[in-house]
């Protein structure tokens, strides 16, 4: 059976002989990987996209975060400790206010005197309240700075809140009194609330 002139470019192909254009059976195109034949690396899919390393999730916290307290965290707690120190000399003050005020109504020269007494009375009564104010205010800086450590963001917004307070108190009423309790409080207030504050009390707990 001929296939025609050799050299006629209509005459039918042999079988088994690719035409113009095609690949041999059995064999795989230009550019594609054949079956079976293992890929390399830079061929696996999304090449191009060089594929992220898995992100770790932390419980609820920054991812890591701080190993050790920063150096603003210390100084607040530091100057919650000094707070705390403060108001337990006012505690002792107001005690000591209270007990002289009593001595004074004993005084036989002011026992008559029933607006004194009456004075005397509502004093005491005002300055032992005042006097449980002042000492859980500095439990209350106490507990905070102790937290520190191993609180968490409710810590942190607590400390926030407890140096408003602070400060506002120390401008009225007790502005003699209370100006250092103020830039203390300012300052707890401003170093917990910064970035590395918020990252250690958010940060990641095992």
């Amino acid at each position: 059976m001929s296939f025609g002139d050799p050299n006629n470019p209509y005459g039918q192909q042999p079988q088994g002989q690719p035409g113009y254009g095609q690949q041999p059976q059995g064999q795989p195109g230009y550019g594609y990987p054949q079956q079976g034949q293992p890929q390399a690396p830079d061929q696996q899919p999304g090449y191009g996209y060089p594929q992220a390393p898995p992100v770790q999730a932390y419980g609820g916290g920054f991812p890591g975060g701080p190993t050790e307290m920063p150096g603003g965290v210390k100084a607040a707690r530091v100057m919650l400790w000094v707070i705390a120190g403060f108001q337990l000399i006012g505690t002792v003050l107001f005690v000591l206010a209270a007990i002289a005020v009593d001595k004074a109504k004993d005084d036989p020269k002011l026992k008559d005197d029933v607006q004194f007494q009456d004075l005397a009375d509502f004093s005491t009564g005002a300055i032992y309240g005042l006097t449980f104010l002042v000492l859980l205010w500095g439990m209350l800086a106490v507990f905070l700075a102790v937290k520190f450590k191993s609180g968490g963001n409710g810590i942190r917004i607590t400390a926030m809140v407890f140096g408003i307070i602070t400060a506002v108190l120390g401008v009225y009423p007790f502005i003699i009194v209370g100006l250092v309790h103020t830039v203390l409080a300012i300052l707890v207030t401003v170093f917990v609330g910064k970035s590395d504050g918020g990252a250690w009390f958010n940060r990641a707990r095992h």
